[in-house]
C-alpha cells in the first residue's frame, strides 16, 4: 500500500526543525521502559466476557510484540501492510501495534461494533492484508462476519481470531508459538524499522460525504502530541491510566494504548463499559488518570458503587468529545473528589485544546480549554479572517499534531498552505485564547463521542419504499449529549413505524450505535426557497423530544 503524505514539504521541514516533533518510534519508548522499570506493570486487562484479570510487565510487552512481530514477518505481512484490529480493549491490541510498528506495518484500528456494511468499504478500501478479531465479543460471532465478507476482499490474506481454539487463533500463531527461535530478531527488524515520518495508523472517521475518511497519521505527529498533552495535565511516569474508552478510538489508542508506554507507567484496559466495575478498579489498581466521553463521567458520578469503594488514587477525569454540562462538571468534582480537566480534538488532531490543573473553576466548567504547546486554534468568518473575542466563527486548528493526509481522497485534506485545519466545528474564543464549542457546520450527530454518518443513514433511509424525503438531526439527550431523531414524508398511501423503520435499518447491516432513536412522520419538509431541507428549524422542534423504544 502506497500512502501519499499531503502535508506540503514545507511545513514538515518546520516541524522537523522546532524540536516539536521526537523522531522517535513507540518502541523505543518501550525499550527505555524495559530499561528502566523491567518488572513494572505495563498492561493490566479485564476481560468482562470471562472475567479474569491479566497482567504484563514491560519486560513480558517487549517480549511478546518482537515474538508476534517476527509472526506477522513470517505470515509476509512487512513495511506499508495494513493490519486491521477489530478488536475489544484488549492486551493483544497494545502488543500486536507495537509488533506493527516493529515491522513497518500500518494499524487499522475499527471499532468492535462495525459490522458487514461498514466493514465491506473499510478493509477493502484500506487494503488490509491481515485482520484480527475476538471470537466471540458480546455474543456476535466476528470469524463469520469476516469469512462472509472475504470474496469482497481481495486484498486480504489472513485472519487471526484472539480466543477459540482455531488453526488462525492468536495464541497459536502468535503466542505458543516461539518465534524468537526461529528467526533472529535483530536483522529481521532492522530491514523493517519504519522512519518517524512514515504513516503509522489509518483510522476512519465518518463525516458528511456518505463514506468514512481514512485518516493517516505518522509516528512523529501522535507521539509530539502525547508528550505536550500529557505534560499539560501533568501526567508522568508515576501515574496508572485507566482506559475504558475504545482503543479503536484515538481517544482510547493515543491515551490508552500509546501514552502509558512514552510514559513508563501501567495501562488498566476495560473491555466494556460498567460503572460499578471501574470503580471497584480504580480500588484495586490504584488508577490515578482517566480520560472518556462525558457519559463516562455522569455513569461514574451516579453510580451508587463509589460510595463502597476507595477513588483516592482518581486525581484526574479528562472528559473530551462533547461539550460538558456544567452542573455534571461540579456534581462530579464534588462527589468523585477529582479534578475534571475539559478538552477538545479530534481524529485528525488528537487533543488540541485543554483546561489546566490549576485553573478556576470558571474556566473549566465554561470552556474547552487552551492549545496544548505545539497546536494553534483560530476562530474565523467566511472570508477566513479571525472574529472578534466572544464571536462565533468556524473553529481551524493548525500544528505538530494534525493529521498527514486523507488515505486517497487527497482533495478533502480542508488544510490551507499555511497548516490551517477546517474542523467543521463553530466555537467562541475568549481573550485569554481558550475556546467553547459552539455548535457544528458539519451535519454530524455525536451521540457519547461516537460520530453519526447522518447522510449515510439518511440515504438508506431514502431507499425505503415507503420514504418520500428523510431528515436527521439531533435532539438533546442529558447522558449523552445528543441523540437522533428522524423526520420523514412519506409517499401517497405509505406508512412507517419507528418500529419498521429499525428493522429495516438492522436488516441492511447498519451498526446499532448508528440507528435512530426518535421517528417524526410530517406532511412537508421546510425548505429554503431553492428547495433545500431546513434543518435548522427540525432542530428547534427535536429540542423537547425524548427516545422512543422498540
Amino acid at each position: 500500500m502506497s500512502f501519499e503524505i499531503q502535508t506540503p514539504p514545507e511545513r514538515v521541514a518546520a516541524f522537523k526543525a522546532s524540536g516539536l516533533w521526537p523522531n522517535r518510534l513507540l518502541t523505543d519508548y518501550l525499550e527505555d521502559a524495559v530499561a528502566v522499570y523491567p518488572d513494572r506493570t505495563a498492561i493490566v486487562g479485564y476481560d468482562s466476557q470471562t472475567g479474569t484479570r491479566s497482567h504484563h510487565t514491560y519486560t513480558e510487552l517487549v517480549q511478546m510484540a518482537d515474538r508476534i512481530a517476527l509472526g506477522l514477518t513470517a505470515h509476509g505481512v512487512g513495511p506499508g501492510d495494513v493490519v486491521a484490529a477489530q478488536l475489544p480493549n484488549y492486551w493483544h491490541f497494545s502488543a500486536l501495534y507495537l509488533a506493527c510498528v516493529r515491522v513497518g506495518a500500518v494499524i487499522n484500528p475499527l471499532m468492535p461494533i462495525f459490522r458487514q456494511r461498514e466493514l465491506s468499504f473499510m478493509l477493502s478500501f484500506g487494503e488490509a492484508k491481515a485482520v484480527f478479531v475476538p471470537h466471540l465479543f458480546r455474543g456476535f460471532d466476528y470469524p463469520a462476519m469476516i469469512e462472509e465478507l472475504r470474496p469482497e476482499l481481495p486484498a486480504l490474506e489472513h485472519v487471526f481470531v484472539v480466543g477459540g481454539d482455531e488453526a488462525n487463533a492468536f495464541d497459536a500463531c502468535f503466542v505458543d508459538r516461539q518465534w524468537e527461535a526461529e528467526a533472529e530478531a535483530g536483522p529481521v527488524f532492522a530491514d523493517c524499522k519504519p522512519a518517524p515520518n512514515d504513516v503509522t495508523i489509518l483510522m476512519y472517521t465518518s463525516g458528511t460525504t456518505g463514506q468514512p475518511k481514512g485518516v493517516m497519521h505518522t509516528h512523529n505527529t501522535l507521539i509530539s502530541n502525547i508528550h505536550k498533552f500529557a505534560e499539560r495535565i501533568e501526567l508522568d511516569s508515576d501515574d496508572t491510566v485507566l482506559m475504558a474508552s475504545p482503543l479503536a478510538h484515538l481517544t482510547g489508542f493515543l491515551y490508552g494504548l500509546m501514552m502509558p508506554v512514552v510514559l513508563g507507567c501501567p495501562a488498566v484496559l476495560m473491555d466494556v463499559w460498567d460503572p460499578a466495575e471501574a470503580a471497584r478498579i480504580i480500588d484495586a489498581e490504584k488508577c490515578t488518570f482517566t480520560m472518556a466521553s462525558t457519559p463516562f463521567l455522569a455513569d461514574l458520578t451516579n453510580t451508587p458503587a463509589v460510595d463502597h469503594h476507595d477513588l483516592g488514587s482518581l486525581h484526574t477525569f479528562l472528559t473530551a468529545g462533547a461539550p460538558i454540562p456544567r452542573v455534571l462538571s461540579r456534581r462530579a468534582a464534588e462527589r468523585l473528589e477529582v479534578m475534571v480537566i475539559a478538552a477538545w480534538g479530534m481524529t485528525e488532531n488528537g487533543g488540541v485544546t485543554t483546561t489546566r490543573p490549576s485553573d478556576p473553576e470558571e474556566k473549566v466548567f465554561g470552556s474547552d480549554g487552551g492549545p496544548i504547546e505545539g497546536m494553534e486554534v483560530r476562530v474565523v468568518d467566511d472570508e477566513d479572517q479571525p472574529v472578534a473575542y466572544g464571536i462565533e466563527g468556524r473553529l481551524q486548528a493548525r500544528g505538530m499534531g494534525n493529521f498527514v493526509g486523507y488515505l486517497k481522497k487527497p482533495d478533502l485534506f480542508a488544510t490551507d498552505p499555511d497548516g490551517w485545519f477546517e474542523t467543521g466545528d463553530l466555537a467562541r474564543m475568549r481573550e485569554d485564547g481558550y475556546i467553547r464549542i459552539s455548535g457544528r457546520s458539519k451535519d454530524v450527530i455525536i451521540r457519547g463521542a461516537e460520530n453519526i454518518p447522518v447522510v449515510e443513514v439518511e440515504e438508506m433511509l431514502y431507499r425505503h419504499g415507503a420514504v418520500e424525503d428523510a431528515a436527521i438531526v439531533a435532539m438533546p439527550d442529558e447522558r449523552l449529549g445528543e441523540r437522533a431523531c428522524v423526520f420523514v414524508t412519506l409517499k401517497p398511501e405509505q406508512t412507517l413505524s419507528f418500529e419498521e423503520m429499525i428493522a429495516y435499518l438492522t436488516e441492511q447491516k447498519m451498526a446499532k450505535q448508528y440507528l435512530p432513536e426518535r421517528l417524526e412522520v410530517i406532511d412537508a419538509m421546510p425548505r429554503t426557497p431553492s428547495g433545500k431541507i431546513q434543518k435548522f428549524r427540525l432542530r428547534e422542534i427535536a429540542q423537547d423530544f425524548t427516545v422512543q423504544r422498540c
